[in-house]
């Protein structure tokens, strides 16, 4: 009903009317930092600094805090070879990304001196990440927001930094996770600020990936999961065959439109895209187990890559 109290699905806001500043307001000042980014990534960015190439592409400016924004390059790049994108933390709650991304760098990375580029953003979303969110400061998606004019500065920043590489990525991989707070958070969030009405889904107990439903490469998207199902177990479908609303393609994948959707894996024209899903809070994996994954995911990326010597 018009003007009732969105309180059976969130408290802030009223049913049917979208946000305005006030509701932003609230919802602001309920955002607590939990974590250092300082700390946790840009330290151990830091010491990763004499191995490999380490340069600031630009700064989220929020409030009175400054967020520095840093990306890893290989050594010694060689414009003749393919070039691999990885991100993570686009969702700054999504742990394991972050952490996967640093650590596949820390042990993986060197091993492709000279065979495969790597460009890797391991935080996009900073602020987020120390308030466990997923949106930005300003209750935006920035995994909506990939596109020309986006409101999302960390979307715009990561843009910025890829545009002089476009046409020259063999692969993109953007590390996620799916967790049980999409559905007692998130999606209520989105239904809230929208003044739409609140539709539950479940959650999927398992990692799976999402391809472009624009370029689908199932190839390369088995070479994923092989490689991951040996870290964690694979998603099933749901009671109608799908994983989130969307139908199963192969084990473990579902297709999106990314570039409409806005979606960070769409920002390259790489031949080959995906977007990892991994769920931490399945009793079937651990912390370690989800971090793991994501290292597994990339390095099937890189190995396909260089089997396919694109």
């Amino acid at each position: 009903m018009q003007g009732m109290s969105t309180a059976n699905f969130y408290p802030i806001g009223t049913a049917g009317k979208a946000w305005g500043p006030a509701e932003l307001d609230q919802w602001r000042a309920c955002q607590v930092r939990q974590r250092s980014y300082a700390d946790e990534v840009l330290g151990r960015i830091e010491r990763l600094r004499s191995r490999f190439d380490v340069s600031s592409y630009g700064e989220m400016a929020y409030a009175e805090e400054r967020f520095p924004l840093q990306a890893i390059r290989s050594r010694h790049w060689q414009s003749s070879l393919p070039t691999v994108l990885v991100t993570g933390g686009v969702h700054g709650y999504e742990t394991s990304g972050v952490h996967g991304a640093l650590r596949f760098v820390d042990e993986q990375a060197e091993s492709y001196a000279g065979r495969v580029n790597l460009l890797l953003a391991p935080c996009v979303s900073p602020w987020a990440y120390e308030r466990i969110q997923r949106w930005n400061f300003d209750a935006i998606d920035p995994n909506r927001s990939f596109r020309a004019d986006s409101p999302a500065q960390e979307s715009a920043a990561l843009m910025r930094l890829v545009a002089p590489l476009r046409g020259q990525f063999a692969a993109h991989i953007d590390l996620h996770e799916t967790t049980d707070s999409d559905a007692s958070e998130y999606l209520p969030a989105v239904a809230a600020r929208d003044g739409q009405p609140f539709e539950p889904h479940s959650i999927p107990d398992g990692f799976y990936l999402v391809d472009d439903s624009a370029n689908p490469q199932p190839a390369f998207q088995q070479a994923i999961i092989e490689a991951v199902q040996q870290v964690t177990h694979i998603a099933p479908a749901d009671e109608h065959g799908g994983i989130i609303g969307s139908p199963l393609v192969a084990q473990g994948v579902i297709h999106y439109a990314m570039k409409m959707l806005g979606l960070c894996a769409g920002i390259t024209d790489a031949r080959y895209t995906s977007t990892t899903e991994v769920y931490p809070d399945s009793p079937r994996a651990t912390p370690e187990q989800c971090i793991a994954a994501q290292v597994a995911a990339v390095v099937a990326v890189m190995d396909f890559v260089c089997k396919t010597g694109l």
